[in-house]
């Protein structure tokens, strides 16, 4: 049996992080929370605060930038 390949994927556009070249996203990142989850690429609820962000991801928990 072969062993389960996980694969990542970018938290601002939801592709693989391998795939596609993600210049765009990293630049975006440095000023926008995160969007996807890189775990399970399911769309994340984000609150945005003047002291930082939270990103949940139901399945994976929580981000912070505070």
């Amino acid at each position: 049996m072969r062993p389960a390949v996980e694969t990542t994927y970018c938290d601002r556009c939801g592709e693989p992080a391998g795939g596609t070249a993600h210049e765009g996203c990293r630049a975006a990142r440095e000023l926008e929370p995160p969007r996807f989850c890189t775990h399970c690429r399911r769309r994340m609820k984000v609150q945005v605060v003047p002291t930082g962000w939270t990103a949940t991801c139901v399945e994976h928990g929580t981000l912070s930038d505070h």
